[in-house]
């Protein structure tokens, strides 16, 4: 990812952590009561988000583009591959952070 140089450190440390087996390290950069919306359903809380990743297939994550919003929000475009129909697959990723600069919401959509 040394190629998007803007890209912010809880994103970065996200595409890092989502492909990595030690999950507790990628559910810290959430708040506890993170919501994440992936593929039309939202997932509210930690533990929720945690039921979420498990039913998510080992991928790898190329980060093509970093945007940063007016409203503070990072908007990322990341090229998915992995064992799944489709692959691979273009996505787009909105942080929205807390006061703390954990992730209080993550949207991913096509």
């Amino acid at each position: 990812m040394s190629d998007v140089p803007t890209i912010p450190s809880t994103v970065r440390r996200y595409f890092e952590l989502a492909a990595l087996p030690d999950q507790d390290a990628y559910f810290a950069l959430f708040e506890d009561d993170a919501t994440v919306e992936d593929e039309g359903a939202e997932h509210h809380g930690i533990a929720a988000i945690r039921a979420w990743r498990t039913s998510v297939p080992d991928v790898t994550y190329t980060v093509t583009g970093v945007d940063l919003t007016g409203d503070g929000a990072t908007l990322a475009t990341a090229d998915i591959s992995g064992d799944f129909p489709g692959s691979p697959v273009t996505l787009r990723f909105r942080f929205e952070y807390g006061d703390d600069g954990r992730v209080r919401v993550l949207r991913i959509r096509p």
